[in-house]
C-alpha cells in the first residue's frame, strides 16, 4: 500500500524594482533625450559657423536701378549683394566699386542683376572714333521688337532712289543712299507718328557725320551675332 501526501508549493518571491530605482531609471533616460537634443543643436550651430565662414568676404555690385546701355554708372545705380554660389559666373567684387562708378554700361543693366566685367565699357562715352546719333524712323522701316545692344545696318534712302542699290558701309553711291553698321543704344516711341521710333546709335564717327546729314528716309536692317 502507497501513501501519496502532497507538499504544499511554497511561492518564490520574484524580486520587484523599488519606487527609487524606477525614477533613477526614468532620470537616465530623460537626460540621454536631453543630451542627444544639444548634440543636434550644437551639430547645427557649428554646420551654420562653418558655412558662414565659408562664404565670408562673398559680395558683389548689382544694379540698384535700371541704367541703359551708354548711361554712365553712378554710385547710385549700384548695390552689394551677398551671393552664396556664383556659379562660375566672373562677377565684380564689392571692392571694385569705386572702379565701375563712372564708367558706363555696355549692355542695359536691370535692377537686381549682377555685374561683371563685360557689362562695364570705358569712362569716356563715346569710345574714341565713334559718335552717338538718335534718328526717327518711321514706322514698317525697322524690325519689330528691335532694342538695345543688337547691331544693325543703317540706310538713308532719298525718296528718288527708291529701289536702288545701296552703296559700300559708310559711303554713299551714285544712287545717293548713305549706309553704316551701328551698334542700337535706345529705342523710344517717335512723337511723330503712331508706331514710329526715334533709335539712338553708336557708330563710327565719320558714318555718323554722313548718315545724320543725309536727306531721305532712315531704314534698320538688323544683323546677327556674326553678321
Amino acid at each position: 500500500m502507497s501513501v501519496t501526501v502532497d507538499r504544499a508549493r511554497i511561492p518564490v518571491p520574484v524580486a520587484q524594482p523599488s519606487k527609487d530605482a524606477a525614477r533613477r531609471s526614468g532620470q537616465r533616460s530623460g537626460r540621454r533625450v536631453v543630451l542627444g537634443a544639444l548634440l543636434v543643436l550644437l551639430s547645427v550651430v557649428v554646420f551654420w559657423q562653418v558655412d558662414l565662414r565659408a562664404n565670408e568676404g562673398r559680395s558683389f555690385l548689382a544694379a540698384a536701378r535700371s541704367v541703359a546701355a551708354g548711361q554712365v554708372i553712378a554710385d547710385v545705380d549700384v548695390q552689394v549683394v551677398r551671393v552664396s554660389n556664383v556659379s562660375g559666373l566672373v562677377l565684380l567684387p564689392a571692392d571694385q566699386r569705386s572702379q565701375v562708378v563712372g564708367r558706363t554700361a555696355v549692355v542695359p543693366l536691370a535692377v537686381g542683376s549682377l555685374l561683371t566685367a563685360a557689362q562695364v565699357g570705358p569712362v569716356a562715352w563715346p569710345p574714341a572714333g565713334q559718335a552717338v546719333i538718335a534718328l526717327p524712323v518711321k514706322p514698317g522701316r525697322a524690325p519689330a521688337g528691335l532694342a538695345a545692344g543688337a547691331r544693325v545696318v543703317v540706310l538713308v534712302v532719298p525718296p528718288a532712289t527708291v529701289g536702288q542699290a545701296a552703296g559700300p558701309v559708310g559711303s554713299s553711291g551714285s544712287d545717293g543712299v548713305r549706309r553704316g553698321v551701328a551698334t542700337v543704344v535706345s529705342v523710344e516711341a517717335g512723337a511723330d507718328q503712331v508706331g514710329s521710333l526715334l533709335v539712338t546709335l553708336l557708330l563710327a564717327a565719320d558714318a555718323a557725320e554722313a548718315v545724320a546729314s543725309a536727306p531721305g528716309d532712315v531704314s534698320l536692317v538688323q544683323l546677327g551675332p556674326e553678321g
